[in-house]
């Protein structure tokens, strides 16, 4: 019974990141920076994961479901602007991955994150942004050479399959290069630090 309650918690809590995000790309602002409104809604769901985290432990596939496990990975992944969350879950979420009760890619996307934000290179090269010519890249990434087989151990595909993906979905979504990549990335650096991420 908790584990249905969490369960459809956590997917509500997914969907609601998913319709907010469709709206603001729908409107055309899901791009100008940070908006307040999504900020918001990550702030809650991480607020609310970091609670269920303290009282049942991570919310596993043996609890609420792959799709539940799913769900509580796409809230932290998002809590952006919780740094001390997502430094602070990520050993925890690599436990459940070490005992097969989350799946391996989800600590590493999350481990990816932390260390694009912090400013450091990735290992698995899940995180993309746009670089100082205005193309859609990898952030740079640790060891490039062995990306592909770091990618594979954890689950994920080949990175040029995934950069495909990403570029196809950026053109989707009607995410537009910036007019000054340079600014963009300044712009981008001043958040991360105003936010504790350097």
């Amino acid at each position: 019974m908790l584990g249905l309650l969490l369960r459809e918690e956590l997917l509500s809590m997914a969907a609601e990141d998913g319709a907010v995000r469709a709206r603001l790309a729908e409107d055309g602002t899901l791009f100008d920076g940070y908006s307040p409104l999504m900020a918001i809604v990550h702030r809650r769901n991480g607020d609310r994961l970091a609670e269920i985290v303290d009282e049942h432990g991570w919310p596993g596939i043996s609890l609420v479901g792959e799709d539940g496990a799913d769900a509580a990975w796409l809230v932290l992944k998002h809590a952006i602007s919780q740094p001390d969350l997502q430094r602070r879950l990520l050993p925890v979420l690599q436990f459940a991955v070490a005992a097969g009760d989350a799946l391996p890619w989800h600590a590493a996307t999350l481990e990816d994150g932390i260390a694009f934000y912090e400013g450091r290179p990735q290992r698995y090269g899940t995180m993309f942004d746009w670089d100082e010519a205005g193309e859609m890249q990898p952030w740079t990434i640790e060891d490039p050479g062995g990306v592909d087989e770091r990618r594979a151990l954890v689950g994920l595909p080949p990175l040029a399959e995934q950069l495909a993906g990403v570029r196809a979905g950026a053109e989707a979504d009607g995410e537009r290069r910036p007019t000054d990549p340079a600014a963009r990335l300044q712009e981008a650096g001043e958040w991360a630090r105003s936010v504790g991420w350097r």
